[in-house]
């Protein structure tokens, strides 16, 4: 993979959804889809497999630790300034009597993956099949002679998986000519990088589009532009052509080079490094993700994530409409580590479950913030929908409310309940009620499904009802605002919440449905640092103002002895209000900062008394 400080802007930009010659589905499904990647997106989690010459070292090289603190193994040939005839006595660690790529698929189907894809050539040129156009391959050292693409594609068509290769184009360390960032400092013309190009990339690419059967991808990992770089458009262009030619079914993803603004024939969208999907998006996305941190195996590895945080990794992108590769990383002997395989493993046991939830799932059209219980996907079939809640926090009071649909459920029920026993609920106007069993179903994330006969009408831009019983306000679920409007993230290890800076008279509305009468505690968060009495707040709801002046929160300290002074942000009453009917409510804040003074305010809690 990549260097950890390279700036990922570019893969966020807007699409310009005009251009894209998508194959159109329903008008609720993930709808900018060519045909190429109908199977992508109804796949959704597959296995990304780095391994090659760098499994040998295991992140050590001459008893010296992996230079360079973002731990990526796999840059070890680069980073410790290793030489090429030197990198190659990494071989002589591998056992290949005990590798069998074939173990690497059958694990991916038990994790409930859909595909695979190996690093078959990364940064260090090292061809991971037997290459005529290179001896810099690994069948020229091994004997006899192995191909590890050649056993792969055949295990995946033995297993039912498509495969994925990972070429990398844009960087080779071993070829004279090829990208290496050294040649920031001692420069190479663009006719020498275009030798390298039709020398190895063109070629290495025909062999691998043509001698292993279909390929489902080819995964780029141009990280940057093909502005910021050496790599012409044109050469891109060539490349892509190529890929047409010879696997026209085959997908291709925006790590060309070419964005998908810039090419609407890019596949899907490719985000950075465990970067994960952050708003619903129509066309095809992807975030590569690792189980710890570096993606070659590395001795010291240490930032292992949980079963049940991959698993949130996960059930994000598809709820926003993405898919998720995560990697293992093997060792030099074909060894899966043990905390990839186990986490994978307890994975695939969910998506035995759960699975309904996933494949062939998407996003649905409620805000991704909308509540703060559970993430949402969803999908048509056989003329009803379903919507799948995905809840890792099993509620204390076993009630839970779905806020912002208009229609009645049909049914209700638990994903891994084959009974399908039916859950209990009361639905009011755009609230549903759910009573929920009293044991939590599963130790991961348990799977509520609420069907619906069709697809229902949703209400967006409302304030759902928080797990702290009440109703948090804040910018980012406000329906207008005026005046002061950015919002500051949080800073300091998150002592300084988000917040939004508020230096001119500024309003902000929300709307909230309440389903009953009931009086509502009001408290407002902020941070103020003039003097007391100067400056007003006003909240305005259902027809009462409630006022009050600025007061001084004066400033804490955030760490000991570290000189960690900052403002602080407290909590003010601002009174009670009475709900005398169920029904939506509108809430108005005003703030007025004194003359040349700031407020930073964080939010308006709606408490259930």
């Amino acid at each position: 993979m990549k260097s950890l400080s390279t700036s990922f802007k570019y893969l966020f930009l807007t699409i310009t959804l005009c251009l894209l010659p998508f194959a159109f589905m329903s008008s609720q499904a993930q709808s900018q889809v060519n045909h190429r990647a109908e199977w992508f997106i109804d796949a959704r989690y597959g296995m990304f497999i780095h391994w090659g010459v760098y499994s040998g070292a295991e992140g050590v090289w001459k008893g010296e630790k992996l230079r360079y603190d973002n731990d990526y193994a796999e840059w070890i040939y680069y980073r410790n300034r290793i030489e090429k005839d030197e990198y190659l006595t990494l071989l002589d660690k591998f056992d290949w009597s005990t590798i069998n790529p074939e173990e690497w698929v059958i694990l991916a189907k038990k994790a409930g993956m859909k595909y695979v894809t190996l690093t078959a050539k990364h940064h260090d040129g090292f061809a991971l099949w037997d290459s005529q156009v290179s001896d810099y391959d690994v069948a020229e050292y091994t004997h006899p002679k192995r191909d590890i693409v050649r056993e792969l594609a055949d295990a995946c068509k033995k297993h039912g998986l498509k495969m994925g290769l990972y070429y990398s184009h844009w960087v080779d360390w071993e070829h004279p000519f090829g990208w290496d960032h050294l040649k920031e400092i001692y420069p190479i013309e663009p006719e020498q990088y275009d030798q390298y190009w039709q020398e190895k990339v063109i070629p290495q690419m025909q062999e691998l589009l043509t001698n292993y059967g279909d390929i489902g991808m080819i995964w780029f990992d141009m990280w940057i532009h093909h502005s910021r770089s050496i790599v012409s458009k044109e050469q891109l262009m060539q490349l892509k052509d190529l890929i047409r030619e010879l696997q026209p079914d085959c997908l291709v993803n925006s790590r060309l080079g070419l964005s998908v603004e810039e090419d609407p024939d890019v596949d899907f969208r490719t985000l950075g490094d465990n970067r994960f999907g952050s708003r619903k998006l129509d066309y095809p996305w992807q975030s590569p993700a690792t189980v710890a941190h570096s993606w070659g195996y590395h001795a010291f590895e240490n930032q292992w994530k949980s079963s049940t945080t991959l698993l949130k990794s996960l059930i994000n992108n598809v709820s926003l409409n993405g898919n998720l590769l995560l990697n293992i990383g093997p060792r030099a002997n074909g060894d899966v580590p043990f905390e990839i395989e186990q986490r994978l493993l307890q994975i695939g046991e969910w998506l035995k479950r759960n699975g309904d939830a996933i494949y062939g799932a998407g996003g649905f059209d409620l805000d991704k913030n909308q509540h703060d219980w559970c993430q949402i996907t969803s999908k048509e079939e056989g003329g009803v929908c379903k919507i799948y809640l995905h809840v890792p926090n099993w509620p204390l009071d076993h009630e839970l409310k779905l806020t912002g649909i208009q229609a009645k459920p049909s049914k209700v029920w638990l994903l891994a309940d084959s009974l399908k026993s039916p859950i209990e609920f009361v639905h009011q106007e755009v609230v549903t009620t759910l009573n929920l069993p009293d044991q939590q179903p599963d130790p991961l994330v348990s799977v509520i499904v609420v069907e619906y006969s069709e697809y229902p009408d949703v209400v967006n831009a409302l304030v759902a009802e928080s797990m702290s019983d009440g109703y948090s306000l804040t910018l980012n679920n406000c329906t207008e605002k005026t005046g002061s409007t950015d919002m500051i993230p949080a800073q300091r290890f998150g002592s300084v919440p988000p917040h939004i800076s508020v230096n001119q008279k500024s309003k902000y509305r929300w709307r909230v449905y309440i389903e009953k009468p009931m009086v509502m505690t009001m408290d407002i968060s902020y941070s103020y640092q003039g003097e007391s009495g100067e400056g007003r707040i006003k909240l305005t709801a259902h027809d009462e103002s409630f006022l009050q002046s600025l007061t001084h929160t004066g400033r804490f300290v955030g760490e000991p002895n570290v000189d960690w002074q900052i403002e602080s942000f407290n909590s003010h009453s601002l009174g009670k209000l009475a709900i005398p009917a169920a029904g939506y409510y509108n809430f108005e804040l005003e703030i007025k900062p004194p003359k040349d003074q700031t407020v930073d305010f964080q939010w308006v809690w709606l408490g259930r008394n």
